[in-house]
């Protein structure tokens, strides 16, 4: 059975701040969710002082701030940071690094999620898990599932891309897919409501985010980067970003970290989207409204919604959203392969928004960026127009 952090004592609204007690909220506040506004909930830990486990790897170095101390361990978490200094040069800005999220297990950040959430749903004593997801998530949610012992359901869409489909099968999981994304989501509900399966990602519409323990697994890789960083933080991020989970989790991660004595000073976050969502949001449209747009390249980050809590990191870390077109982001693809970093498309966004940002002059020369690849891209179908391969003869 996995072992719960008994720091962790409370669930608290990131929007009107009501505090409930330690359970599974599956659609976020009941508060704000009753005035028609879906808001994710967080984990609340004891005021105690917490540090790092040097005695152990990956994410469990953070166990004092995890709502769970032990997990089905995959080798997630201790992702390079690499420095990339002939791209800062080309782009102009002091300083310039890669998260690469796509050297975790099942090859994205989701497997941060997928930790947390599969301890939960079993030390609760569920015995299925389910996810709404065409690609990393359900990947990622089936091998964590499978090494707890979970059966796991994943509904995806009509014309999921085979190779995530074949690395989801292959663990046992199983396959429901359907015509539109947004019925996977009536799907999940009538499950979780009906059949009693534990829920992974979002099923509300308008969403609030992805399960609330599973989340919490994000806010490591922002300890990871404050770590590397000994006192120094850069001065923006640049995250892949949909509904937001990793966005919050990373902000969270960073004021856990700045509050803890290891950075002095929080970077500004930036959101790389494949088309307006949270850029109108911040130019005044309702968070809840519907935001439709072409995401046929950039697949990972599709979706027509946003969240509150994707706002609660933007606004707060004094940031922004980028917006970036698919063709710019399969250059990036391109671009950032040719360097040796061979992303998922919707992980190579981050090089085309970060060329935004500093034509824009919302980075300057003297900025420190730390850009998160969220995923790698050997499953991806999306890769740039490629030369023809060269056919020889045997003889």
């Amino acid at each position: 059975m996995y072992m719960r952090n008994e720091a962790a004592i409370a669930l608290s609204c990131l929007r009107c701040g009501n505090e409930y007690e330690l359970n599974d909220y599956t659609t976020g506040c009941p508060s704000c969710l009753g005035e028609g506004y879906p808001v994710s909930l967080e984990v609340k830990y004891a005021a105690v002082e917490w540090s790092v486990d040097a005695t152990k790897r990956g994410m469990q170095r953070f166990a004092d701030k995890l709502p769970y101390r032990t997990f089905p361990m995959l080798g997630e978490g201790d992702t390079p940071l690499l420095p990339l200094a002939d791209l800062a040069t080309e782009l102009g800005v002091q300083e310039l690094w890669l998260k690469n999220e796509g050297q975790n297990p099942t090859g994205s950040h989701k497997d941060r999620m997928s930790a947390l959430v599969v301890a939960r749903a079993k030390a609760s004593g569920y015995t299925t898990v389910v996810a709404a997801s065409s690609g990393n998530a359900g990947a990622s949610l089936a091998a964590y599932a499978a090494a707890a012992g979970l059966r796991c359901v994943v509904v995806t869409t009509v014309g999921m891309n085979p190779i995530w489909a074949q690395a989801v099968r292959a663990t046992g999981a199983e396959l429901v897919a359907a015509h539109d994304a947004k019925l996977r989501w009536k799907y999940m509900r009538r499950m979780v409501e009906e059949e009693g399966w534990y829920p992974v990602t979002n099923y509300l519409d308008p969403p609030t985010g992805s399960n609330l323990f599973g989340v919490q697994g994000y806010k490591t890789c922002g300890h990871e980067i404050a770590e590397a960083f000994a006192g120094n933080a850069p001065t923006a991020i640049v995250v892949p970003t949909s509904r937001g989970d990793l966005l919050w989790g990373i902000w969270r991660g960073l004021q856990e970290a700045r509050d803890a004595g290891w950075i002095a000073t929080l970077p500004r976050l930036y959101a790389a989207e494949p088309f307006g969502r949270l850029s109108r949001v911040l130019a005044g449209a309702d968070y809840r409204g519907n935001f439709p747009g072409d995401h046929s390249s950039t697949e990972s980050i599709g979706g027509s919604t946003v969240t509150f809590q994707s706002l609660v990191a933007l606004k707060e870390s004094g940031g922004g959203a980028v917006d970036v077109c698919g063709k710019d982001a399969l250059q990036a693809q391109n671009k950032l392969a040719r360097r040796g970093l061979y992303l998922e498309s919707s992980s190579a966004i981050v090089w085309a928004a970060v060329q935004q940002l500093k034509d824009s002059g919302q980075l300057g020369a003297q900025d420190r960026v730390v850009l998160v690849g969220t995923s790698n891209g050997y499953k991806d179908h999306y890769f740039a127009q490629l030369p023809a391969i060269d056919v020889i003869d045997a003889d």
